[in-house]
């Protein structure tokens, strides 16, 4: 069951703080069975890592390119990593 879990550690530039980017990230991600968290960073870029099966990453990944409806983002950055199990989703403060 693990063996075809993949993990994407993104960075999310633009306008992606104060808009509901993070929740709107929580709520694709728990719609797709993907596991993982999502938080603010101090330079106003978005972090987060999407942990599942690799059709649904790869859905997180391109939708973190659109977001929420009120975000510009400009950038996502992606590095693939092994998994780490993680369970559920959640917004990291």
């Amino acid at each position: 069951m693990t063996d075809d879990r993949v993990r994407a550690h993104v960075h999310v530039t633009g306008r992606v703080q104060g808009v509901y980017y993070r929740a709107s990230t929580r709520d694709a991600a728990r719609a797709r069975d993907v596991d993982g968290w999502v938080k603010n960073l101090d330079d106003g870029r978005v972090e987060a890592v999407f942990e599942g099966p690799e059709d649904a990453v790869e859905e997180m990944v391109e939708w973190c390119h659109t977001g929420s409806e009120t975000a510009d983002v400009e950038d996502v950055a992606v590095e693939y990593e092994g998994p780490e199990q993680e369970s559920g989703f959640r917004v990291r403060w």
